[in-house]
C-alpha cells in the first residue's frame, strides 16, 4: 500500500511532468467510485487548458495547484500510482485518469482495486480531507518537546498513534513498525507512558526512516538491509531480522505488527 514515501515519489513524477505546462486534454474513466464528489466528465471539462502551478502533498494526499481553482486532490488508496509516457501511447491497464500536457507527455493515475479517489476542491489544504490530517514527518515534524507532551496525552499503544493520520500524515504499518524497531521501543507500549528520551529517539528514527524512503525514491531494494522492513512480511514463523532477532507478529489497532521482544522494549 502507497505510504508517504510513494506518495511523495508520485509527486515528483506529477511534478517533473506537469508543472509549468498547461493540460491540453484530460481522459477522465468513467469510474464513479474512484471519482468523488465529481463526475468524470466534470472533473476533466474543469482542467482542460489550465496550468499546473505546483504538486503539493500532505501525508497521502496529492493535489495540483492550477493556475484557478478548482484545483485536483488525488489519493491512491492500495493500488494507484503514476505512468508517464507520450500522447498516442495506449493507457496503461486500470487507469482512471490521463493528463495530457502541451509538450506531448501524459501523466496517467492507475488503480487496480478502485480504492484510491479523485476530487475537485478549490482550496485543498484547508477543506477535509486535508484540513484534518496531523503533521507530515517529512516537512513539518514537530519538534521533540510539542511531540512529549501531545504523546503524554495518549493512552494508547504507541503503534495504534503512529498510524492516526490525525497526528502522523502519511505513516503506514511498515514504516511504523520500523521506526518502532529502529527506536527500540514496543509497539503495545502506552504513548503517555514514553519517557522524553524515548519520545525524542522515536521522533529522530521516524524522520531518518521516511527521509531515507524518500531519498531513494521508495525502491525497496534500495532500502537499508538492516531494516526490519525486509523481513516482516507474512507472518512467516522463525523469520529474523538480518542481525538473528527474533521477530513476533501481533495485531495492534486492528493492524498486523512485526516486532522483534529482544530489542524493543
Amino acid at each position: 500500500m502507497p505510504e508517504l514515501p510513494e506518495v511523495e515519489r508520485g509527486r515528483r513524477q506529477a511534478e517533473c511532468t506537469l508543472v509549468g505546462r498547461q493540460i491540453v486534454r484530460v481522459a477522465a474513466a468513467d469510474d464513479r467510485i474512484v471519482f468523488n464528489g465529481v463526475t468524470p466528465r466534470k472533473f476533466a471539462a474543469a482542467l482542460k487548458g489550465r496550468n499546473v502551478v505546483a504538486a503539493h502533498r500532505t501525508g497521502k494526499q496529492m493535489w495540483f495547484e492550477l493556475d484557478q481553482p478548482p484545483h485536483p486532490l488525488l489519493h491512491f488508496g492500495m493500488t494507484g500510482r503514476f505512468h508517464i509516457y507520450k500522447d498516442g501511447d495506449p493507457h496503461p491497464r486500470f487507469w482512471k485518469v490521463v493528463f495530457t500536457t502541451d509538450a506531448g507527455d501524459c501523466l496517467c493515475m492507475t488503480n487496480m482495486r478502485r480504492l484510491g479517489r479523485i476530487r475537485l476542491q478549490d482550496d485543498p489544504p484547508n477543506e477535509p480531507p486535508i484540513s484534518q490530517l496531523g503533521a507530515d514527518p517529512l516537512n513539518d515534524l514537530p519538534p521533540a518537546s510539542e511531540l512529549v507532551t501531545q504523546l503524554a496525552r495518549r493512552r494508547s499503544p504507541i503503534k495504534a498513534l503512529l498510524l492516526n493520520q490525525s497526528l502522523f500524515a502519511g505513516v503506514g504499518n511498515w514504516i511504523a513498525d520500523e521506526v518502532l524497531y529502529q527506536a527500540k521501543i514496543a509497539p503495545h507500549r502506552l504513548a503517555s507512558n514514553l519517557s522524553p528520551c524515548e519520545v525524542g529517539m522515536l521522533r529522530k528514527k521516524l524522520s531518518a526512516v521516511i527521509r531515507k524512503a524518500v531519498e531513494v525514491d521508495a525502491d525497496k531494494h534500495k532500502f537499508p538491509r538492516t531494516w526490519l522492513f525486509h523481513h516482516r512480511w507474512g507472518k512467516v514463523r522463525g523469520a529474523v531480522t538480518s542481525r538473528g532477532e527474533a521477530i513476533a507478529h501481533t495485531t495492534i489497532g486492528g493492524r498486523t505488527t512485526a516486532w522483534v521482544p529482544a530489542v524493543q522494549k
